[in-house]
């Protein structure tokens, strides 16, 4: 496991199991490591360099929960722009992996080019 890059994924600590992102993750190749909101800075410490971070925000959030997200997401962006480890929200919905592995393909060519 040491050897496949890792994803931080932050939820609200419900997990369904018809939800469950590191099934996903784990067929394309990516370990996860997933975190209540409240310990996603502590988490983060001890991931030296994530490939990405999904905030995986609950599909029926109510508003102050959706600030909540959107405004972790703010501050993450601006903490690891200088390592450009992408932090993706997701509504909780299917095709959260693709996506991420659509943002990373992406980055990884970028950066080939330079």
């Amino acid at each position: 496991m040491n050897g496949m890059q890792k994803v931080l994924v932050v939820d609200n600590g419900e997990r369904a199991p018809d939800s469950a992102l590191s099934a996903e993750l784990a067929g394309l190749g990516y370990a996860s490591v997933t975190t209540p909101f409240e310990a996603a800075d502590d988490v983060l410490a001890l991931i030296p360099s994530p490939a990405a971070v999904v905030l995986q925000m609950p599909r029926h959030a109510n508003w102050s929960e959706r600030k909540r997200f959107l405004e972790l997401a703010t501050r993450l962006r601006k903490t690891l722009a200088a390592s450009h480890t992408p932090v993706i929200i997701t509504g909780g919905e299917g095709g959260t992996a693709t996506l991420l592995q659509n943002e990373l393909n992406t980055r990884a060519v970028a950066a080939a080019e330079f």
